[in-house]
C-alpha cells in the first residue's frame, strides 16, 4: 500500500508502525483518539507540530485499508 504524502513507516521509528512523517506520532493513535470524540482542534492543540493535513492524511490511509480489506461472508 502505498502512505499518503504525510506518512511514513521506518523500521526504528515506533516498530515500524506508519506515523505522522518526522514525527514519532503514529497514524493508529490519532485515529483512535478521533474515534473516541477528540475534536481536530483539540488534536492540533495537544499537537501543535501537527497541521490539519495531517490529520486528513491519517483519515486517507484508515480509507485506503478499509477499501482494501476482503470480507469472507458464509454462505
Amino acid at each position: 500500500m502505498k502512505f499518503p504524502a504525510r506518512i511514513e513507516a521506518k523500521p526504528g521509528v515506533m516498530m515500524g508502525k506508519p506515523c505522522i512523517r518526522g514525527t514519532r506520532i503514529p497514524v493508529y493513535l490519532l485515529l483512535e483518539k478521533m474515534a473516541a470524540g477528540e475534536t481536530n482542534e483539540q488534536l492540533l492543540a495537544a499537537y501543535p507540530h501537527l497541521t490539519p493535513e495531517d490529520l486528513r492524511a491519517c483519515l486517507e490511509y484508515a480509507a485506503a485499508l478499509a477499501a482494501d480489506e476482503v470480507v469472507l461472508a458464509e454462505a
